[in-house]
């Protein structure tokens, strides 16, 4: 009978290419904040400690600890897990508690950290679906067993996130999903359709909610609205395009203090493209391509399904997210406010992104192998 064996080493290749990426990313993140220190010195001290103690040190010491957490101990819990993280996203309507930023509601207060819940329902959606398509593995009747209770999930997720509103949550949410339900084995014909339901829901939003329609046609024509809706875009391709081929050296960006909204956030890419130019920003797209590659093969080495699926929860809710982030600031995709995970500034976020990683090598400490 099949066994698994004892943990053994973790896949050192992922951990390698994880590491890399976040220190390339502080290193942009001081350089981007430089901005922040133009303006106000109080407030860069302040994002510098969040992103350097909480996110970096704090992020590693959580990469160590969930690496190190059998991975089986989130099946055992998903339920819980997905319930707790959806009630801590539905907490940013508490008075007192939740507070609203750019006309959003999307974060939570506790003294001197905020963060925002979405990022940890993201994560508990993944383990909760993981476990159920696990438990699903055998069923013959794919959409009773797997598509109609990932409708219902999604639905719930759904409310929850456009209420706030957060449709970018709601999207990566979604493919990482419908990646998981493929792997599982789930007809492209049922993953087609669910693709085919949230477009249709997309074009919903988008007459009815007019941020939404304002990204979209910014998207097809960007040269609209240079002053609104599509000045972080033509300030980023700005940004990209004065770095030439090897760009202006670090710390060197212009387009940082005055122009890029949010330098050190979602248009980090932007100043990463305007300091290293087109070698550097293509070295970095290469480092989350190999990130995915390496996700995937630890995900098909898995010793179960269910730490197969949740390998590819997790790798593409780190890599779209990351991709998405990227081509909307070169303009292939419309904007969509998504940080650049393991750089963008959010001390919460690279804390929580570390940690999923973490969760990723632990699988690969337990490969598919037969112990007679």
């Amino acid at each position: 009978m099949a066994k698994i064996i004892k943990p053994q080493a973790f896949d050192k290749y992922f951990f390698i290419i994880v590491v890399i990426i976040t220190v390339i990313g502080l290193f942009a993140f001081v350089s981007a904040s430089l901005g922040v220190l133009a303006r106000n010195q109080d407030k860069f001290y302040g994002v510098l400690f969040n992103q350097i103690v909480l996110g970096f040190i704090g992020g590693l010491g959580a990469l160590w600890a969930t690496t190190h957490i059998p991975y089986h101990f989130w099946r055992r819990n998903a339920f819980f897990i997905f319930l707790g993280t959806l009630l801590l996203t539905l907490a940013v309507f508490v008075p007192g508690l939740g507070f609203s930023h750019g006309g959003a509601r999307r974060w939570i207060s506790l003294g001197p950290v905020s963060f925002q819940p979405a990022e940890l329902l993201k994560i508990g959606f993944v383990i909760y679906l993981s476990a159920w398509l696990a438990w699903t593995r055998k069923k013959q009747e794919e959409f009773k067993y797997k598509v109609a209770p990932l409708i219902v999930m999604l639905g719930i997720v759904a409310v929850t996130l456009l209420s706030q509103p957060d449709t970018k949550s709601l999207i990566l949410i979604t493919a990482a999903a419908c990646g998981m339900l493929f792997v599982s084995g789930v007809s492209w014909k049922k993953i087609v359709g669910i693709i085919g339901a949230g477009l249709i829901c997309i074009t919903i939003l988008a007459f009815t909610r007019p941020y939404v329609m304002a990204r979209i046609k910014t998207f097809i024509n960007p040269s609209t609205d240079s002053r609104g809706s599509s000045y972080q875009l033509q300030q980023g391709l700005i940004a990209i395009g004065s770095g030439g081929v090897f760009g202006r050296g670090l710390g060197q960006s212009v387009q940082k203090f005055n122009y890029l909204p949010e330098p050190q956030g979602d248009s980090i890419f932007a100043v990463i493209g305007e300091e290293f130019g087109f070698f550097g920003s293509t070295l970095l797209v290469i480092l989350y391509v190999f990130l995915a590659m390496r996700g995937f093969k630890i995900a098909m080495q898995a010793s179960d399904s269910f730490g197969q699926y949740i390998v590819i929860g997790l790798i593409i809710l780190l890599t779209a997210q990351s991709f998405l982030n990227i081509l909307s600031l070169v303009g292939l995709f419309p904007l969509t406010g998504v940080p650049l995970v393991f750089i963008s500034h959010g001390g919460t976020s690279l804390f929580i992104a570390l940690a999923a990683a973490g969760i990723i090598l632990n699988v690969s400490r337990y490969p598919k192998k037969v112990v007679n």
